[in-house]
């Protein structure tokens, strides 16, 4: 299936916007907290699984390439960075996030929010899991599974939960907005 230009812009507005999120941030001592999730999730919510799917590929491929648009730089080096797990996880979340919601024949705030922590959960899974994996065999220091999570899930986890509550409350805000003006049109 071809990308029409609208989708092709909306696309990269979402890898834009995350890459802005990356620099929002609070400095933390192992993974700094950003507002990537929240675009990242956005981005599934809006323009659904499969775009949103393309829009956190292009945002983790152009920091690939060496443009820094993470919050520790970019560059093919940095998939040796504890935090790059979070960025495979923003890939799964938007495209989960997007796939399930694009399906609702209803947007209420329980199914954006269930949808939203699904997505979330994807992040944590695989930014946790690559953080504990990189410092083990990579960095070569010991480090638990229960220091992991408490290192990369722990001090996020609240924050995080906020946010997936202000996703869902401005989404079925947005959504019918969106609908009633023609520009809200994800296809299954």
């Amino acid at each position: 299936m071809k990308l029409t230009l609208r989708e092709m812009i909306l696309i990269s507005l979402f890898a834009a916007l995350t890459a802005v999120g990356a620099f929002i941030k609070i400095p933390t001592p192992l993974v700094p907290f950003t507002l990537q999730f929240l675009f990242c999730a956005y981005s599934g919510i809006f323009l659904g699984g499969r775009k949103a799917l393309y829009s956190q590929l292009l945002y983790v491929g152009i920091g690939l390439i060496g443009i820094p648009v993470f919050a520790s730089g970019g560059g093919p080096a940095y998939v040796l960075q504890p935090t790059f797990g979070y960025l495979l996880g923003f890939i799964a979340c938007s495209y989960t996030i997007g796939r399930l919601v694009q399906q609702f024949s209803k947007i209420t705030f329980v199914k954006v929010f269930s949808t939203v922590l699904l997505g979330l959960f994807f992040v944590y899974l695989c930014g946790v899991g690559y953080l504990y994996l990189i410092i083990n065999f990579y960095l070569h220091k010991p480090m638990t599974l229960p220091a992991a999570i408490a290192a990369g899930f722990l001090p996020y986890i609240t924050p995080d939960l906020i946010l997936s509550i202000l996703i869902a409350l401005t989404a079925i805000r947005i959504i019918p907005i969106l609908k009633r003006s023609g520009y809200y049109s994800i296809t299954h």
